[in-house]
């Protein structure tokens, strides 16, 4: 018997009824669904009581697959919370874009019978691991230290396996893997890289100079961030999540982790097919 955990943006009407018409469904298909406790609470009376009620920590020891309603958002905080298993996480998109959750409310049937059979092919997607001091955080899209509210910009000199490679003023810098790189790289200029290449870019947010562009860079190097601006913080944040504040004198280190992640996507589509798809790539604005 499969047993799909369901995932899903209690705050969000429409990511809550898509996941208990999904739960209906799966258990007409003889699956076992396992809920933690804030969705199992959004749920019917009758729903909720032929689910299994665990923590969401505990999913990676409780199920086969982990099904995310919600968006982008809601797929990243799974494949945090699922860091360092093998656990293949399937994102139903009840956001707006919904790259990462690339399954549509619309085809929900489908992907439900796709789960259950085994009829979907499973990617690896590379992570980041950044340290700085005693805090350290993972990342599946992007690393980013930004101005905080208070400062103007930041200063930060970068290196990339101890070589020094540019002194950034800017509002930020962004280290992003390729699944990233759709994602608030792309908005600050930032390729788009295919998830297959084993590459990492460092990506400039409004820098003061010109001659600062986005560099890519192998993903088997290491980088450091020298955070050196007298008088200035900045945060530090991954996946959208902050990690903690950094001032003068911090020293952030970033590297490919060991963790992947793994991600369900459909067994009749690619990489390529996704950005004509979402992001309308190579649309011709005159054909009708």
């Amino acid at each position: 018997m499969q047993r799909i955990a369901l995932f899903g943006f209690t705050e969000r009407s429409g990511a809550v009824a898509s996941a208990e018409y999904a739960a209906t469904r799966l258990l007409r298909e003889g699956a076992a669904v396992i809920v933690d406790a804030p969705l199992a609470a959004a749920f019917s009376a009758d729903v909720a009581r032929q689910c299994e009620c665990v923590p969401a920590e505990q999913f990676e020891r409780q199920a086969d697959v982990v099904i995310s309603f919600g968006g982008d958002g809601t797929l990243l905080a799974a494949a945090r919370l699922l860091m360092g298993s093998d656990m293949p996480i399937m994102g139903v998109n009840v956001g707006r874009l919904g790259f990462l959750a690339e399954f549509p409310q619309s085809a929900i049937d489908q992907a439900i019978v796709d789960v259950v059979r085994g009829t979907y092919r499973i990617v690896d997607r590379t992570t980041l691991e950044v340290s700085v001091g005693a805090h350290r955080a993972f990342a599946l899209n992007d690393v980013l230290v930004e101005r905080s509210a208070s400062s103007k910009m930041i200063a930060v000199r970068s290196f990339v396996n101890e070589h020094h490679v540019a002194d950034y003023r800017a509002d930020g810098v962004i280290v992003t893997t390729p699944t990233g790189s759709t994602a608030y790289s792309l908005a600050a200029g930032g390729p788009i890289i295919v998830p297959s290449a084993n590459a990492l870019c460092i990506t400039p947010v409004s820098p003061h100079m010109l001659t600062l562009r986005p560099l890519i860079i192998p993903d088997d190097s290491e980088i450091r961030f020298d955070f050196a601006f007298e008088g200035t913080t900045a945060n530090l944040v991954a996946d959208g999540q902050k990690v903690t504040e950094v001032a003068s004198g911090d020293v952030i280190t970033i590297r490919r982790s060991e963790h992947l992640v793994k991600l369900i996507k459909r067994a009749d589509s690619t990489y390529y097919d996704l950005l004509r798809e979402k992001l309308l790539w190579s649309a011709d604005p005159t054909s009708k």
